[in-house]
């Protein structure tokens, strides 16, 4: 099984990358010209592409594609709908174009229904009309929605679905690992889920 992940040098994708690789999956990153590659791990492949002009190609050969790619809170709007709206759309419609199984998406706390009041509200419409375009696809899909990131590694403690906190805090580790299993387990597909660290 080859996978393919966007956001492979962000501090979410370096864990996913790594956590993938440990599994013994063949695992891609897709970079940047500009990234800084040296957390990856070695032995695993790159592929040259960015999100805001995506060549026909960048899914070929790939099972699974994972979008573990954001352009931050703190972005401004314009980039925003490149990356995390237009990006996420067209890799969605490459994954579908070059066969690709099963698409995992790491989405937002918010992203179901934004609020347009909150500070986050273009992105959370950004990341909900991603959400929704995978959706409308015959890909396999999963959706994680975690609840405030943190650079901790996490317990592996976590808890999913309607009792999430949407003001409690998701570890990055947990939220890598979730990812990794929405890779390959079966009983992710078509699920839509928040998440939020526990203990």
């Amino acid at each position: 099984m080859q996978v393919l992940v966007a956001g492979s040098t962000g501090n979410t994708g370096l864990r996913l990358v790594r956590e993938l690789h440990d599994r013994g999956l063949d695992t891609v990153a897709m970079v940047r010209a500009s990234s800084d590659t040296s957390g990856l791990p070695d032995g695993v492949e790159q592929r040259e592409a960015d999100l805001t002009d995506l060549a026909d190609d960048v899914t070929k050969g790939c099972d699974v594609v994972v979008f573990a790619a954001g352009s931050g809170g703190d972005t401004p709007a314009e980039m925003t709908d490149k990356v995390d709206r237009d990006g996420a759309k067209r890799l969605i419609d490459l994954s579908v174009a070059n066969g690709v199984r099963r698409f995992v998406m790491l989405s937002s706390v918010g992203a179901d229904n934004p609020d347009p009041d909150s500070e986050l509200a273009h992105y959370l419409q950004a990341k909900h009309e991603a959400d929704e375009h995978l959706k409308a696809t015959d890909l396999e899909y999963a959706i994680l929605r975690p609840v405030s990131l943190t650079d901790a590694d996490g317990t592996g403690e976590v808890r999913l679905g309607e009792n999430v906190d949407p003001k409690g805090e998701a570890a990055r580790g947990d939220v890598a690992k979730l990812l990794a299993e929405a890779v390959e387990a079966p009983e992710w597909v078509g699920k839509v889920l928040t998440m939020e660290s526990v203990g």
